[in-house]
């Protein structure tokens, strides 16, 4: 007599039904299990029809290669045994090395992701997906598996095109922005058209911050953020003009390429598993740059400020806690 009861690591099935699936990613993504297919929850042994044996095992493996990804075959077997002189079949799940694995259909969302607790496959929150992932791939943000899988690529391709770079899947790879389970990462995930970071940015009237002229929140591929914001302050630029002889000179209060310094600096460094836009006002007399940055566990979010005065480089960096937002 088989005497077995369910648990976290095994399940019973009376008969095959395509939601199998979901206890198999269940498996994979905590400690592995076995389920026996053919058996009760009580543990009575049902048994199945011999002559449909191989056309069940053959739907297990068509789920687990269709349905589920990674590829998730190398940690399934699926056999047919007798038990009390009965047919069941016993599919045996191996903890997977690629967590998070995740339903097709649905994606790397919690209607997608399921672990196993106790003796239910329960499905997983959006944070425990994301903690997952870290374990799986370390702390590297940009270098991470993305949740979001359905990306565009219009900006980046145009950009790269216009450098007479070619995009295609093994450029993107060798990039860093097709992972090695064949899923875009993070940093793809900054450079597409669905960027979700954005970076918001102020004009103020005088040199505090308590007279707004204008507010604006650019978003989109980090590349389309940052041509935007350098011709919104091109314009924004104040001009000042001096009579030396008989010639006019004009000068601008910002050059060019030292707002593309910050501005790059301020997306560089920013630390995207914050949410946090990261910030920029324009006062009369400076431009600030306020980055998101984990500073600490223990003290929460902060950012770096780096500010530009008119026509000189940096003057000073520092931390602060909080930013202010808009």
């Amino acid at each position: 007599m088989l005497k077995i009861q369910e648990n976290e690591t095994v399940e019973l099935k009376r008969q095959y039904i395509d939601d199998i699936k979901k206890e198999i990613i269940a498996f994979a993504n905590t400690l592995g299990g076995t389920i026996y297919i053919g058996v009760d929850d009580t543990g009575n042994v049902i048994g199945l029809n011999a002559s449909n044996l191989d056309s069940i095992m053959l739907k297990l493996s068509e789920i687990a290669r269709d349905s589920i990804l990674p590829d998730i075959l190398p940690f399934l077997s699926i056999n047919s045994e007798v038990v009390e002189d009965k047919h069941v079949i016993v599919v045996h799940v191996s903890a997977g090395v690629n967590r998070p694995y995740y339903l097709k259909e649905k994606g790397l969302k919690p209607n997608g992701v399921y672990k196993r607790i106790g003796t239910a496959s329960v499905p997983v929150s959006a944070d425990g997906i994301v903690q997952m992932i870290n374990q799986t791939f370390g702390q590297s943000y940009e270098l991470t598996r993305s949740l979001n899988q359905d990306l565009s690529f219009e900006k980046f391709t145009f950009e790269m095109r216009k450098v007479k770079y070619e995009v295609s899947p093994s450029k993107m790879t060798s990039l860093k922005m097709i992972g090695d389970d064949g899923l875009y990462t993070n940093l793809a995930l900054l450079l597409s058209d669905q960027c979700p970071f954005t970076i918001k940015l102020a004009v103020f009237g005088g040199i505090e911050d308590n007279e707004f002229l204008e507010r604006r929140e650019f978003s989109g591929s980090l590349l389309k953020q940052q041509q935007e914001i350098e011709d919104f302050i091109s314009l924004n630029n104040h001009i000042s003009s001096k009579i030396i002889g008989m010639r006019r000179v004009d000068k601008i209060s910002y050059k060019k390429e030292i707002v593309r310094e910050a501005l790059l600096n301020s997306i560089v460094h920013r630390d995207y598993s914050v949410s946090a836009s990261n910030i920029i006002n324009i006062y009369k007399d400076r431009i600030e740059f306020f980055v998101s940055r984990r500073l600490c566990r223990w003290y929460g979010h902060g950012v770096n400020v780096f500010r530009y005065l008119k026509t000189k480089k940096r003057i000073s960096s520092s931390n602060l806690l909080p930013s202010r937002s808009y």
